[in-house]
């Protein structure tokens, strides 16, 4: 998990970020993202890809992160902006925030997936993108645990608003009884509204 990481720091890079986005396949909430720096040569195993843990497991691990981190900041892009940019601009530009929200800043950045190069170039930061980075590299990991953790905090807090979509339960994800829900309930300003939300 920290291959990434080492060879970047015996290139010189001192404070290398992992970044990483929770909730993009979701109908409901905004897309969170989490940018992390880890502590140079410090290797904790119970920092794994968020989906591979527990929800007890994840809170545990970011409660370390969160101790041990040199630098860490949880940025999101709104179900309005995820309308206006689409999804995946959406996510990207809420890691870039994540990102630049980091005191002290990377000097380096790894970013989970493969879209960075593409879509966000002029990112002040040299930058590298892993696919699957959340399996493979310790400060991506870090960024998704944060970024899960998070959102599902920030999902669970709107329940309490609107119970009859059960995001208590799926966290704005598409269920049967979320599509149930908006069937018999309509849409909330929460919804995604370039989405498909109604379904046969």
């Amino acid at each position: 998990m920290l291959s990434h990481e080492r060879r970047l720091w015996a290139d010189g890079y001192e404070r290398v970020a992992g970044l990483d986005e929770a909730g993009r396949g979701c109908l409901a909430g905004p897309v969170v993202a989490a940018a992390v720096i880890m502590p140079p040569q410090v290797e904790i195993t119970t920092i794994q890809d968020s989906k591979a843990l527990s929800e007890a497991q994840r809170l545990d691990a970011r409660a370390t992160i969160k101790e041990q981190a040199v630098a860490a900041a949880i940025a999101g892009c709104s179900p309005a902006e995820i309308d206006e940019r689409n999804i995946l601009q959406a996510a990207l530009k809420a890691m870039r925030r994540a990102a630049a929200e980091c005191q002290p800043p990377p000097d380096f950045v790894l970013v989970d997936g493969n879209q960075w190069d593409r879509n966000l170039v002029d990112a002040p930061w040299p930058h590298e993108t892993v696919v699957k980075g959340d399996a493979k590299s310790q400060s991506i990991a870090a960024a998704s645990i944060l970024a899960k953790t998070e959102r599902d905090a920030l999902m669970r807090d709107l329940h309490e608003e609107h119970p009859e979509y059960d995001w208590a339960s799926n966290v704005g994800y598409p269920t049967q009884q979320h599509y149930a829900a908006l069937r018999e309930h309509g849409v909330t300003p929460h919804h995604r509204q370039s989405f498909t939300l109604f379904r046969d």
